[in-house]
């Protein structure tokens, strides 16, 4: 690609984007980073999209003004990266946001800066199947494997449409990290609403999947998602939920789902199991009832 850097005063801008001629424009894939002091993950995320046997794609980062080590390395990684740049921004929805008028693909897929690609033969994998959906699709998606902050595989996550409809109405999200996204959903229904702190991509989701379908494609890991442990405290569990529950609301759902009220019900029975046995004890207890339920083990590795 030429590079095309544009050097500011304020914001470290640097553009590579193909304006013309070089890809297939139906066939491009443009994949959506968002940055911020990720020092330590950013350079194996980068590996991996630029590593894909697929050629017909994109890297976009948005990077919120970091101060570790972070620019550094978009610098060092500018001819692997179409478009970045790093400025202060108010959070990951933001950043997606900024992003997406830069993206000159037919499909968007979006993955943290801790995430990576599964495999160099994901993108080829996923086009093969975006050839073969029909126009009313316009969310594709797989498994993604999570991973430990130390790097151990625990298990994967993603189960087919048909099984995580009612679920997925009811607040339980899709695996999002290297899911396609067609453009025309942006289009349509707007960028993500940058009120949400948490839950923005299940809102987003929610505009179109609550009357439209999706498609899962089976045996295909995406992405490498690092469990950071968010989703396993109490506290930040409630403030999912929560965002979750006004996403519904904002779409119409005036009652909670019953399977919505069940996950608070679960949240505040392990901060009461956390207050009398402590969190080592009860992640024990948790990953005990998991495996008696023929489950993998989570709480004890996250």
């Amino acid at each position: 690609m030429t590079d095309m850097a544009n050097h500011q005063s304020g914001p470290v801008v640097h553009n590579n984007l193909v304006q013309s001629g070089r890809f297939t424009v139906n066939s491009l894939i443009s994949v959506i980073v968002a940055t911020f002091n990720n020092e330590g993950t950013v350079q194996q995320c980068i590996d991996s999209v630029a590593g894909q046997t697929y050629p017909h794609k994109e890297l976009i980062v948005i990077d919120g003004g970091s101060n570790d080590g972070t620019v550094e390395l978009l610098k060092a990684n500018n001819e692997k990266i179409a478009y970045w740049v790093s400025e202060p921004d108010r959070g990951i929805y933001h950043a997606w946001n900024k992003a997406l008028p830069k993206a000159t693909g037919e499909w968007i897929c979006f993955l943290g800066a801790d995430d990576y690609f599964w495999d160099t033969h994901v993108l080829d994998r996923m086009s093969e199947q975006l050839e073969l959906l029909p126009p009313n699709i316009r969310v594709l998606y797989g498994q993604n494997m999570l991973v430990s902050a130390k790097g151990e595989k625990l298990y994967p996550m993603g189960l087919p449409w048909a099984t995580v409809k009612a679920r997925f109405l009811a607040g339980t999200s899709l695996p999002h990290p290297g899911m396609m996204h067609h453009r025309s959903l942006f289009e349509q229904h707007g960028p993500f609403d940058e009120s949400f702190r948490i839950a923005g991509d299940y809102e987003m989701l929610l505009r179109e999947l609550k009357t439209a379908e999706a498609i899962f494609v089976p045996n295909v890991i995406i992405a490498g998602v690092r469990q950071g442990g968010i989703s396993s405290k109490p506290d930040s569990a409630l403030r999912i939920l929560s965002e979750t529950r006004r996403a519904q609301r904002k779409h119409g759902q005036k009652f909670p789902p019953v399977l919505w009220v069940w996950s608070v019900i679960k949240v505040y029975l392990r901060m009461l199991m956390w207050r009398v046995f402590g969190e080592r004890m009860t992640r024990s207890i948790l990953d005990l009832g998991r495996y008696m339920l023929d489950q993998p083990k989570h709480w004890t590795k996250t």
